[in-house]
């Protein structure tokens, strides 16, 4: 067999995967751009060049959806590396009960959002919900968790957190397990205790789960929809808008070029803010 046969042959063997990527993925990013140009219908199409971009640019909601996008996805990403890596350090501590507690806090992530979303919403209702029942138990006022403006954003950020720290938990779990055990036996014998074993030790060794968590949990909140939609459908007022909702609300009204021009748009915008963020921390990570 010549060279070029054995180059054709392997190119056989990535010519499945090469389909799959360009059906599934490359045409439709394809075509969502081109589309993104056109005022379309299902059944016709009008190119009308960047003027999507243009109308979209031109919301009036779209400042508070930037800003509540942003806002949302630093809250919940920096809260689920900050208990996702507490609690992988408790379940990888000689607890009784950790396989148990593992179980639990992973369970959140197998639910669907929108239920999840929903329940919350039941739970968090302002004279009915269970939150603010247990809280008048207590002497203590509830709020409208879901209804005041200043509060139902982070509300539905404390959801999300919620329901999605239990994949962060593992990714640090598996992160931690990795690291030698020889570590932790020569600071014991240095006479160090819990505190500087996880400040020495499992927080520097374990900054590669970090880095991924920050990543997943950063991009994950940008593109937020499904739960802000189950909740609080962008409301009160504009209070829970992001720019996936806002998007939704032009489909919904049928501008789908409009649509399609915001979905590109979001697209970049995310590229634009996750990439020199992985820069950064390969960096970091590479230097340590």
């Amino acid at each position: 067999m010549t060279l070029s046969q054995k180059k054709m042959y392997s190119m056989l063997f990535l010519l499945p995967a090469f389909i799959i990527y360009f059906v599934f993925y490359l045409l439709p990013t394809i075509m969502s751009l081109f589309f993104s140009m056109t005022r379309w219908t299902l059944t016709k199409w009008t190119y009308i060049g960047f003027e999507n971009y243009q109308m979209f640019f031109e919301e009036t909601s779209l400042k508070i959806g930037f800003k509540n996008t942003l806002i949302f996805a630093v809250v919940t990403c920096g809260l689920k590396v900050i208990l996702a890596l507490l609690l992988a350090t408790l379940l990888t501590s000689r607890i009784w009960f950790k396989d148990y507690f593992r179980s639990m806090v992973f369970f959140p992530t197998l639910l669907s959002t929108i239920a999840v979303g929903i329940a919350f919403s039941t739970m968090m209702h302002p004279t009915q919900g269970v939150i603010n029942n247990a809280l008048a138990l207590l002497g203590i006022q509830g709020p409208d968790w879901l209804g005041n403006t200043k509060l139902a954003l982070f509300s539905v950020a404390f959801i999300d957190v919620w329901k999605g720290v239990g994949i962060a938990t593992v990714i640090y779990i598996a992160g931690i397990m990795s690291i030698p055990q020889h570590y932790y036996e020569a600071l014991k014998i240095d006479g160090g205790n819990a505190f500087r074993s996880f400040w020495h030790i499992t927080l520097p060794l374990s900054r590669p789960a970090m880095n991924s968590v920050i990543i997943l949990s950063f991009i994950g909140g940008l593109r937020t929809f499904d739960l802000i939609w189950a909740t609080t459908r962008g409301g009160p007022g504009f209070s829970t808008d992001l720019i996936a909702s806002i998007i939704y609300k032009q489909y919904q009204a049928g501008f789908y070029g409009l649509a399609t021009a915001g979905n590109v748009i979001l697209f970049i915008g995310i590229s634009v803010l996750a990439f020199p963020l992985y820069m950064f921390l390969n960096k970091r990570e590479v230097e340590l």
